[in-house]
């Protein structure tokens, strides 16, 4: 992993969420939400929200096809969660590069913000 983040899971889960987020390297940036291909898309849909909520900004990522998938499940079903709050999201994509276990690997990574 870079050195952006740290490997201290940051919100609770149940074993089968496959939710993970990791601290950001700035303390002003909420955690960076990470989705595998085994990731419920409801848990990450909460997670998304939950962040949402309270910073007003998220960050979600992917590698590979099937956890982009589940990211922009959980994308969609975070703005229905968010619609009771009277909050509208869009999410901007972009593609970056992580190090997994010293070989380099591009994610695909979502901001979401409120419009």
């Amino acid at each position: 992993m870079s050195d952006l983040f740290n490997n201290i899971p940051r919100h609770e889960t149940q074993p089968d969420d496959f939710v993970e987020t990791y601290m950001n390297a700035d303390p002003s940036r909420p955690d960076v939400i990470k989705v595998s291909a085994k990731s419920r898309s409801t848990a990450v849909a909460g997670a998304i929200a939950a962040v949402i909520r309270e910073h007003r900004f998220a960050e979600v990522q992917a590698i590979g096809a099937g956890a982009v998938n589940q990211a922009v499940k959980a994308l969609a079903i975070a703005r229905g969660y968010l619609t009771g709050d009277d909050i509208d999201i869009v999410c901007t994509p972009y593609f970056t590069e992580v190090d997994i276990d010293g070989q380099e690997r591009t994610a695909v990574r979502f901001t979401v913000e409120p419009r």
